[in-house]
């Protein structure tokens, strides 16, 4: 301890900066070792296995042996990941990028301005979605698309034909099916973001005789910047790792028409048995993620002052 300690001109000990500092981060230190344990550890695990022949039963589950990078050479030459990376990309794109993010900002300017009792209603609403388990959710969303379910009920009721959606539009009804089950946490993050901005700002704007859609462009979205990048990499992540909802859906089908990238790795580790493919294919998934993360931090740093 004695070298960690010095004396000021008055005769006290101080504490040196660099042991300050040190103990500044002795707080976060669980959080680290969690973070690398929990975290860290799969997403290096699966990197490596993906380059063995790992499998879930025989005699490679037992001694996996190293194959280099055949693992992604087929990866390269197999067919379905093209299709499954534009599902991926059409998936995220389409359901959160587009459809949850401007629907939940829509939701919170209109919540804004609406009556109370219109605002909670309609939050209650939105909200109950998106706190049901994953797994129920996912039930709900097939109750509601399949052959014989709500929606064809209704149509059927308006004298409209009915359509199997899963089967002859499967990406359709996942995509509306995200958005219903996700707008709840776009909504959220944008209603407290407009709280924060400024009443004196708004009032200025109407004073100098700014519109509506003037006042949506030229002020909330600038000031809420940083919200908006903070909720697009949330939910694009989240949608990335989406498989429950797809899984029960459609399992993929028909015909790969609803193959996203997890569930080609889901399929291809623990259907076929092939883990060291499998993760080949999970760790795309992690580096598409890694891409989309490293934008939308750097969307984040542009915006600071």
């Amino acid at each position: 301890m004695a070298v960690s300690l010095g004396r000021d001109r008055s005769g006290h000990r101080r504490r040196r900066p660099g042991l300050r500092r040190q103990a500044r981060l002795l707080p976060v230190l669980p959080a680290v070792v969690l973070l690398l344990v929990f975290l860290a550890g799969p997403v290096l695990w699966a990197f490596h296995a993906s380059f063995t022949n790992a499998a879930l039963t025989g005699r490679n589950a037992r001694s996996p042996g190293w194959i280099g990078l055949d693992n992604y050479a087929r990866l390269l030459s197999d067919p379905v990941l093209p299709l499954s990376l534009g599902l991926t990309v059409l998936f995220v794109g389409g359901s959160a990028i587009l459809g949850q993010n401007l629907l939940g900002l829509t939701l919170a300017v209109l919540m804004r301005r609406a009556r109370r009792t219109v605002a909670a209603a309609v939050g209650t609403a939105v909200v109950a979605a998106w706190v049901l388990p994953e797994i129920v959710a996912a039930f709900a969303a097939y109750a509601y698309f399949s052959r014989d379910g709500t929606l064809n009920q209704m149509l059927g009721g308006l004298g409209i034909g009915q359509t199997d959606w899963l089967y002859s539009f499967p990406m359709v009804a996942i995509l509306l099916a995200n958005i219903w089950r996700g707008t709840a946490f776009s909504m959220l993050v944008y209603r407290a973001a407009l709280n924060d901005i400024p009443g004196e700002v708004t009032e200025a704007a109407l004073m100098d005789g700014a519109g509506g859609w003037q006042r949506l462009a030229f002020i909330t979205i600038p000031m809420i910047r940083g919200s908006i990048a903070t909720n697009l990499m949330l939910i694009t992540l989240q949608t990335l790792a989406v498989f429950t909802l797809i899984w029960v859906m459609t399992a993929g089908g028909p015909a790969n028409a609803s193959t996203t990238l997890p569930v080609l790795a889901y399929l291809e580790a623990f259907k076929f048995g092939d883990i060291g493919y499998g993760t080949a294919v999970a760790s795309v998934l992690i580096l598409i993620g890694v891409v989309f993360g490293a934008a939308y931090v750097r969307l984040l740093r542009e915006g600071k002052p």
